[in-house]
């Protein structure tokens, strides 16, 4: 046993204990919420080196990519997951579709004073299962604690490093004319979930947040050896955003199919009854792909045939458009324009 160990007068109490502003002073308190918690469920051979940061190994060859998210998400704990696998799946799938792979997480926390013991333990825990999950361990981190009142119960930054194989590179930069825009399921579980439970919605079939990491999904799909251009996790904002976001950098217009977007029955009906469109709803284990059309039908099988990718579809095109305008076939015929998400639809959903 430790000296620091020996020094306690009692252990942490996960069941009714809570954090308080002893935990975030760097002393005794600190040290043993560090050890009894965080180490004891993260730990790895990077983490119990104890210093500032964590002293890796070389990658070896290729380029390195460095992502990093905050994760915000209120109630911490939703049908499907919770804040620390999200905080995990999150930055693994900015990584990923960069066409890395992830490699090391750091994981930085805010606490609130007062939130319960069991509460954190519990997010750890199932952020350590995402990052073993994964294969993608937590190497170095820090907490700090804020007073009652100035949080949220928790606030997790995650940061990703990962390796790009020479010529594996993928970019939002790269989406071409005439390709083929591509996701890899139902879209808008995630933000649907987290309203659901948020606004004590109750729906004949309950909506489960797709929260996932998506590196094995991706990495079916290059092995299919269809030319990818660009990936996307299309967070925040959801499909609609990415897809614009992805036409300004490339510098194209992009035409959609609606009759083609995948949204299950009752996500739809939710945005529906609340007046949301399911395009602009989070997701989180969901990724946008483009390759040329030539190329597509053999992307989507390949997706179509790992768990994370059976609801696959081919909803739309790449085309000239010195606009950059992201636009929509309608299910009646008609088009209109998806622009950029205007204001706040779905506060704190990831």
């Amino acid at each position: 046993m430790s000296e620091i160990r020996k020094n306690y007068v009692r252990p942490l109490d996960l069941k009714r204990g809570q954090i308080d502003m002893a935990h975030g002073s760097g002393g005794r308190a600190m040290a043993q919420l560090i050890e009894e918690l965080f180490a004891r469920h993260l730990g790895n051979e990077w983490l119990a080196q104890g210093d500032d940061g964590a002293l890796l190994p070389a990658p070896g060859a290729g380029r390195l990519v460095m992502a990093t998210d905050s994760h915000v998400v209120s109630p911490l704990f939703f049908p499907g997951g919770d804040i620390g696998c999200l905080a995990v799946h999150g930055t693994v799938n900015d990584v990923a579709v960069m066409g890395a792979t992830p490699l090391w997480l750091s994981a930085s926390f805010i606490l609130e004073e007062g939130l319960p013991l069991a509460d954190l333990a519990r997010i750890v825990e199932s952020m350590a299962r995402a990052a073993r999950d994964t294969g993608v361990p937590v190497v170095t981190g820090d907490t700090k604690v804020v007073q009652r009142g100035k949080g949220d119960g928790v606030f997790i930054t995650t940061t990703g490093v990962g390796v790009v194989a020479p010529g594996c590179e993928l970019s939002g930069r790269q989406a071409q004319v005439g390709d083929a825009i591509l996701v890899s399921g139902t879209l808008g579980d995630h933000g649907m979930a987290i309203m659901a439970v948020r606004e004590s919605l109750g729906f004949v079939s309950p909506i489960v947040s797709d929260t996932a990491a998506l590196h094995g999904l991706i990495a079916v799909m290059r092995a299919s050896g269809a030319a990818l251009h660009a990936l996307r996790d299309p967070t925040r904002g959801g499909v609609a955003t990415t897809l614009n976001e992805i036409a300004r950098q490339s510098g194209v217009g992009m035409m959609l199919q609606e009759k083609s977007i995948p949204v299950k029955p009752a996500v739809s009906a939710a945005c529906e009854f609340l007046g949301l469109d399911p395009l602009y709803v989070a997701n989180e284990g969901k990724l946008v792909a483009f390759c040329p059309s030539e190329d597509a039908p053999r992307l989507l099988a390949a997706m179509q045939s790992h768990p994370l990718g059976r609801d696959a579809a081919i909803i739309g095109s790449v085309h000239a458009d010195a606009h950059h305008f992201v636009q929509m076939t309608t299910s009646f015929g008609g088009r209109r324009i998806v622009d950029w998400l205007s204001g706040e639809q779905l506060p704190r959903i990831c």
